[in-house]
């Protein structure tokens, strides 16, 4: 079986668990009051997250999206397409939810690949 390493851990949670060759984060959320801001934000801690795991955006198999407010779809999307590099898109789901602050409006979840 597969080493299982854990990354920026506490008590309840690991930020990052690097299982094999598949790198799986906690849900990132950003700084800043619009969704742009946090989306923003929370993209450059998935990518710092990616680097010490040791990948990076070009290798997410799988990215889940939590906002507050679907109306803010296509604000998010704006900031994401500018985000995720051409040629490699993730499989990817974005829904509606409540999130664990009033002041939370972006929630992204990542599962990466290794890069070798």
């Amino acid at each position: 079986m597969a080493e299982i390493k854990r990354f920026q851990s506490s008590a309840r949670m690991s930020q990052i668990v690097r299982h094999g060759d598949t790198v799986y984060l906690a849900g990132q959320v950003g700084d800043g009051t619009s969704v742009a801001e946090q989306t923003a934000s929370c993209l450059d801690k998935v990518d710092a997250l990616l680097e010490q795991a040791g990948s990076s955006r070009k290798h997410i198999l799988q990215a889940i999206i939590w906002l507050t407010d679907m109306s803010d779809f296509a604000e998010m999307n704006q900031v994401w397409d500018a985000w995720v590099p051409e040629g490699h898109p993730p499989a990817r789901a974005c829904g509606e939810a409540r999130l664990a602050a009033d002041s939370l409006k972006v929630e992204v979840i990542v599962t990466a690949a290794v890069a070798e």
